[in-house]
């Protein structure tokens, strides 16, 4: 190449995000307390692959629904000519791996999983190409009770975040039968509002009318609104089960409110379905959807199993935590270990070792692309880390077999530094960590 051309950047895909380092800790909080609350009701983890069958999701979703029809990222594998897609959500996964390794023969499950999901659709706040679910699919159980549970789980979660004006709305869609019969007669009062209709509802009619229902359009609402109601549909079984999720609910002093036009994108949906919704994030309010799927098992060839579930639209969730002013410190580290001098960094090395070793996370100078850097730049990086505690190994203290510690933070008396002996580093150090947390009791005497 003769003229000097400048090598082109290559960016990420549009509605492919990168989250990182900065936002890390906000991800690592909200995961662990996910985790955590999980692990308190039962529920053991399940990863499945990101790429599956697209069979899969058109039989589980539904050929016309939105997912299926133009959101999916599906492509022919080049090796062997299978049709794959990206997973777009992670139910269908997670049944196929229960039906595909037999879990339910020795009784339900209750499962939880997390990680990334792919639709194609227009990239807007909170709303990614890629972006993260957490969900919790209860395999195996019949009763309301459970559909209770996973609500409850729900609510100890935005607690345990320290999330508020989260609302739970509520509905039962009945089973297919009821549905039908409630459909035939929403398409005949549909059809004789045909002039109101927008071009999605129109192309949704005889499709997927239940989906009209929830139309955001205000020149609907009115029509909507007196549309026939799925909730006078149901049979006494349905309204039985109904009735006795929102009697726990009360029990257990879950505040909700019943939405009869509250249905689900997928076509797998039966009973229970249920959002949490929020004001404080525009017209995308909802954070967590969820509810009953008994027929979903049988249509993917197993035999009749009940179950119910729930997902979290991480993103989403993340922009509340934001919202709500939730304060996560990005302190890298506890200690920096600053050193000049050959011996000195073999000398640092093994210290920041035994300070690992006495369970501290510890950040070991390197070498940048100018070199080591003076002590004062290296003081400067280990202010930067938000470590507590500096660490020091020069020349000096080589020869005299010591190491300068230096208190980095106010709370823990900034600016002081003391000589302690190579070997009693980690304890020192740990030993003031320790007090830190224990000498704003003045009636307990530190002694020095």
């Amino acid at each position: 190449m003769s003229e000097n051309k400048k090598t082109e950047k290559i960016v990420g895909v549009k509605g492919m995000n990168d989250i990182l380092p900065a936002d890390a800790p906000l991800w690592e909080l909200f995961e662990n307390t996910v985790q955590s609350v999980l692990k308190s009701y039962g529920f053991q983890q399940i990863r499945t692959p990101i790429v599956e069958p697209t069979p899969l999701f058109a039989r589980g979703l539904g050929a016309v629904t939105d997912i299926v029809e133009k959101e999916m990222y599906s492509f022919v594998d080049s090796m062997n000519g299978d049709q794959l897609t990206l997973r777009p959500e992670s139910t269908a996964g997670v049944v196929r791996a229960v039906l595909e390794h037999n879990l339910t023969y020795d009784g339900p499950k209750r499962l939880w999983y997390a990680g990334p999901m792919f639709r194609h659709e227009r990239p807007q706040r909170g709303r990614y190409r890629q972006f993260h679910q957490v969900g919790a699919e209860a395999i195996g159980f019949a009763g309301p009770d459970i559909d209770a549970e996973l609500i409850m789980l729900c609510q100890r979660l935005w607690d345990d975040l320290g999330l508020e004006g989260i609302r739970l709305e509520l509905n039962s869609i009945g089973n297919a039968e009821e549905r039908s019969r409630h459909r035939a007669d929403l398409v005949a009062y549909l059809e004789t509002h045909k002039d109101l209709l927008d071009a999605d509802a129109q192309r949704r009619l005889h499709s997927n009318p239940l989906r009209i229902l929830d139309t955001k359009n205000p020149a609907m609402q009115e029509m909507v609104n007196a549309a026939p109601k799925l909730l006078d549909y149901l049979g006494e079984e349905s309204r039985a089960h109904f009735e006795g999720v929102q009697k726990i609910l009360r029990h257990n002093s879950i505040p909700f409110t019943i939405n009869p036009r509250l249905v689900r994108g997928m076509d797998y949906y039966n009973r229970t379905v249920f959002e949490w919704v929020t004001d404080q994030l525009g017209s995308q309010g909802t954070v967590c959807g969820g509810g009953r799927y008994d027929p979903l098992i049988e249509m993917f060839g197993g035999k009749p199993t009940p179950a119910c579930g729930f997902a979290i639209g991480v993103e989403r969730l993340l922009e509340l935590l934001k919202a709500n002013g939730e304060q996560y410190a990005p302190n890298q580290c506890d200690v920096y270990v600053v050193h000049q001098g050959e011996t000195a960094q073999m000398q640092a090395f093994v210290v920041a070792e035994r300070l690992r070793d006495a369970g501290l996370d510890v950040i070991l100078h390197c070498a940048g692309a100018t070199g080591a850097g003076s002590f004062k730049s290296q003081m400067k990086r280990a202010d930067g880390s938000g470590a507590s505690f500096a660490v020091i190994i020069g020349e000096d203290e080589v020869a005299a077999g010591t190491a300068a510690v230096k208190t980095l933070r106010a709370e823990q008396g900034e600016g002081s530094q003391v000589t302690v002996p190579i070997e009693s580093v980690a304890q020192h150090v740990l030993g003031q960590i320790l007090c830190d947390d224990e000498c704003d009791d003045p009636t307990h005497h530190h002694q020095h």
